[in-house]
C-alpha cells in the first residue's frame, strides 16, 4: 500500500475498498513479488497462485454473489490492479481473466452458462484467455479469418491465434470466430472453448517477449476443433464484434490504471534507491538533477491519477464513452514508458539489470502502448469526436 500521496483519496473509494486494498497488498507481498524471477525463467506463474488468489477472494470481484462471485464493481478490480503494480508485478495475469474476460461471461452470457462457468472463475479452479489477436491481423478485429461453421450440436473451429495471455494455463477460452465470414463485422461470435483434453486444440511455442515474461503468452490453433453450440456466447450468432466493442473501453480503461500505478510503483522505489546510493560522496538524490526528475514525474503521475480516477467515476456512472477512454489508455500507457524511463536512468547500470524491479518495469511497459488497440488506433478514435 505504498504511496506517494498519503493525503490522497479518490472519490469512487470505499472503506471496503480501503480494506480490500491492505487485503491484497499483503496477499501480494507473500504470494506474487517474491517469485518473479523464477517465474519469468518458466515462462508462467504456479498454476497453485490461481486457486490462493481465489481463496483469498481476489478474483471475480464483480461477478455477481449468486455466481461466487465479490457482489462488487469495476473499483475493486482497480485496486487489485494498482496493488499488483506497487507489488512488481509483471507475470500473473489477472487482468486478463478477471478484469477483461469474466465481464465477457458475466454480461453477455445467458444464465445457464453463468452457473456454469462463473463459479469456477472465482474460485480459480477454471482460468480465463481471451483469443483475439491472429498472425496479420492486430486491431483490425473485423478482419479475422478464423471460422466457427455450425454443425448440429457443434461449432467446428479453425484457424489461429497469436499472442495469447494465460494462454498456457487457460481452461475457458473466448475465441472469437466468424460464424458467417460472408457478413464481416457482422458475422463475428464468441465462442467458450473448454480446453481440457479438447481434440483440435493445440497450445503453440512459448513467445519470448521484450518484458512480461513471467506472464504465458503463446500461439494457439484450432484445427476442426468442436465446440458445442451452447458455448456460443449470449446464445445468438453475430453479437460478437458488438460484445468486443461494448468491453473494449473498460479494457482501456484498465491499461491507463496499470500504467499510472506502475508508474507511481518506479518512483518509489527509485526514491528508496537514490536515497541509499551514494555518488561523489554525495547521495543520489542530492543532486538537483535528480530532485527535479522525480518532481516532474511526480506531478505527472498526480495528474493521470485524478484523469484514471475521473474515468472511473464515469465507468460506475454508465458514461465512460470510448474517446475518453481511449484518451486515458493514450496518455496513462505514454506516460508510464515516459516515467519509468526517467527513474531508470537514476539507476546507473544497475536498472539494467533484471533482478531489479524498474528493469523489469520497464521491459514490461512498451507493450502497454501496443495491446488493448495501439495508441496509434487511440489518437484515431479520439479525432473522431474533434
Amino acid at each position: 500500500m505504498p504511496t506517494l500521496f498519503p493525503n490522497y483519496h479518490s472519490a469512487w473509494e470505499t472503506e471496503d475498498h480501503i480494506a480490500l486494498r491492505k487485503h491484497a497488498a499483503e496477499f501480494f507481498a507473500k504470494e506474487v513479488t517474491p517469485h518473479q524471477d523464477r517465474w519469468a525463467a518458466d515462462h508462467q506463474v504456479d498454476r497453485t497462485l490461481w486457486r490462493k488468489a481465489g481463496d483469498a477472494g481476489l478474483l471475480g470481484l464483480e461477478i455477481s454473489e449468486d455466481y461466487g462471485g465479490g457482489g462488487g464493481h469495476f473499483g475493486h478490480e482497480a485496486v487489485i490492479l494498482q496493488e499488483l503494480a506497487h507489488a512488481h508485478d509483471t507475470a500473473f495475469g489477472f487482468n486478463i481473466h478477471s478484469t477483461i474476460c469474466a465481464p465477457y461471461l458475466s454480461t453477455f452470457g445467458t444464465v445457464e452458462q453463468k452457473k456454469r462457468w462463473l463459479p469456477q472463475v472465482t474460485t480459480g479452479e477454471a482460468v480465463l484467455a481471451v483469443a483475439m489477436t491472429e498472425p496479420g491481423t492486430g486491431s483490425d478485429l473485423q478482419n479475422i479469418r478464423t471460422t466457427a461453421i455450425r454443425d448440429g450440436d457443434s461449432y467446428v473451429i479453425n484457424g489461429s491465434k497469436t499472442f495469447i495471455s494465460n494462454g498456457s494455463h487457460c481452461d475457458l477460452l473466448i475465441v472469437v470466430a466468424k460464424t458467417d465470414p460472408s457478413l464481416g463485422a457482422k458475422g463475428v461470435s464468441l465462442l467458450v472453448a473448454e480446453t481440457a483434453d479438447l481434440p483440435g486444440f493445440e497450445r503453440g511455442r512459448i513467445l519470448h517477449k521484450i518484458g512480461q515474461h513471467g506472464q504465458d503468452t503463446r500461439e494457439l490453433s484450432f484445427t476442426d476443433m468442436r465446440v458445442p453450440a451452447a458455448n456460443l456466447l449470449g446464445g445468438e450468432e453475430g453479437q460478437g464484434f458488438t460484445q468486443l466493442m461494448r468491453l473494449l473501453p473498460r479494457e482501456r480503461l484498465s491499461i491507463a490504471i496499470s500504467g499510472i500505478a506502475m508508474a507511481e510503483a518506479a518512483v518509489l522505489t527509485t526514491l528508496d534507491y537514490v536515497k541509499d546510493r551514494k555518488v561523489f560522496g554525495s547521495r543520489v538524490l542530492d543532486f538537483q538533477n535528480t530532485q527535479f526528475v522525480l518532481a516532474e514525474c511526480t506531478s505527472e503521475i498526480l495528474a493521470g491519477k485524478t484523469l484514471v480516477d475521473y474515468c472511473i467515476e464515469q465507468y460506475l456512472a454508465g458514461a465512460l464513452d470510448a474517446a475518453t477512454a481511449s484518451m486515458a489508455k493514450l496518455w496513462g500507457s505514454d506516460k508510464q514508458c515516459d516515467i519509468i524511463d526517467r527513474c531508470l536512468q537514476m539507476f546507473g547500470g544497475y536498472g539494467y539489470i533484471m533482478e531489479y524491479p524498474i528493469a523489469r518495469m520497464y521491459a514490461a511497459a512498451r507493450v502497454q502502448k501496443i495491446y488493448g488497440g495501439t495508441n496509434e488506433i487511440m489518437k484515431t478514435l479520439i479525432a473522431r469526436t474533434l
